[in-house]
């Protein structure tokens, strides 16, 4: 397996590559070799910016031979068609959520992969920043007393106002259920464990939108997924959770996720970010100032990537990665389940499944050379 850092090519060079580069270029168990984009001038930039030796197009980063694992950063539509590329080219990958748009390449993805030998991990990796660990550890040890329920709350007025290409947001394996659907379902799938049923409703405000910012302002273009869905899930273990995903409200409400149990509430940081305050409020007598709890977080906070990592150092140990392709398939699943429940209005079940989700030695340092 070697004792040498493990060798990475992102392929996308878009928007999100730049919190990739920017953690995976200071992390010296990995090496980024080479950056690759359809736009191979995109490429080029973000490859010299970040000081990357090599760029070019998404093929030439499965031909390269120093390249271990695959960083895919393309639209929804096309994860499963480039990691499955990637897989064939003997690679392991780490792909941007969701892990496809739909059960069945998602499923060929990893019947794929098992017939390799080969990895496959998927995003979100927030899950593996001090603020969940953080959150994990006190529900474990006890702290709210028995978990019961959650609420999770991501509602504003879609990207469509920042982003200068907002079109692949708002197309079929996107809008604010599987683009920011993955965040909050995988936190809860590791709170909770695996979710057993869902019932959801959704709407379509417009089907049309205007991007309002960038060199391509007042362009407009097609809806083609619910814009606001509404969904309640059951858990294996019985909790319940209550969502909305909205990208139709003026009015922000982000990285809402409250966990209540037996003897107490405990608020999380945002699930789209790394760390946060954890705090925890009890009972007061009726009249009385809410009274809250930090819990002092344990852990180095970085960024995206730290799932690449986590997956560069088991590959060269042999020990499983955390932000594992059957965790992102039963979110996937979840998120499905959710959107067929609100084009149906019944009750779906969650077929997959998932075993625990280990947590983060709290110990655990990036940013030292381990390989």
């Amino acid at each position: 397996m070697g004792t040498h850092p493990v060798g990475v090519g992102l392929v996308g060079a878009g928007v999100i590559s730049n919190q990739y580069l920017e953690n995976l270029t200071a992390f010296p168990d990995v090496r980024v070799v080479i950056v690759g984009d359809i736009d191979t001038s995109r490429a080029e930039v973000q490859a010299a910016k970040y000081e990357i030796p090599e760029w070019g197009t998404g093929t030439a980063v499965l031909a390269h031979p120093d390249v271990e694992i695959v960083v895919n950063l393309t639209i929804p539509a096309a994860h499963a068609e480039v990691s499955s590329a990637a897989l064939r080219a003997g690679k392991h990958v780490w792909s941007e959520k969701p892990l496809a748009v739909d059960r069945a390449s998602a499923r060929a993805l990893l019947e794929q992969a098992a017939a390799a030998g080969l990895r496959v991990g998927v995003a979100p990796d927030t899950v593996l920043g001090p603020g969940v660990q953080t959150a994990r550890r006190a529900i474990g040890r006890g702290d709210i007393g028995t978990p019961l329920s959650a609420q999770t709350v991501m509602q504003y007025a879609g990207p469509d106002a920042w982003h200068p290409s907002p079109e692949f947001l708002f197309a079929r394996g996107a809008g604010p259920l599987y683009d920011m659907g993955p965040y909050y379902v995988t936190v809860l799938v590791n709170l909770f464990g695996p979710v057993a049923r869902v019932a959801a409703v959704g709407s379509t405000s417009r089907t049309v939108r205007t991007i309002q910012s960038g060199p391509r302002a007042g362009t407009t273009f097609p809806v083609e997924v619910p814009t606001h869905v509404a969904a309640l899930a059951q858990f294996e273990g019985g909790e319940v959770s209550e969502s909305v995903f909205s990208f139709d409200s003026p009015l922000t409400r982000t990285g809402v996720v409250e966990i209540t149990g037996t003897e107490g509430t405990l608020k999380m940081p945002d699930p789209n970010a790394f760390a946060g305050a954890v705090r925890i409020t009890r009972a007061q007598a009726h009249g009385s100032d809410r009274e809250w709890e930090t819990v002092v977080p344990a852990g180095i906070e970085t960024g995206r990537g730290i799932g690449v990592l986590d997956m560069a150092r088991a590959i060269r140990s042999g020990a499983p990665h955390i932000a594992s392709g059957e965790v992102g398939y039963h979110v996937l699943d979840t998120l499905v389940s959710i959107d067929e429940a609100a084009a149906s209005g019944e009750t779906v079940p969650v077929e997959s499944s998932v075993g625990a989700i280990p947590l983060v030695p709290e110990d655990r340092d990036p940013f030292i050379l381990t390989l």
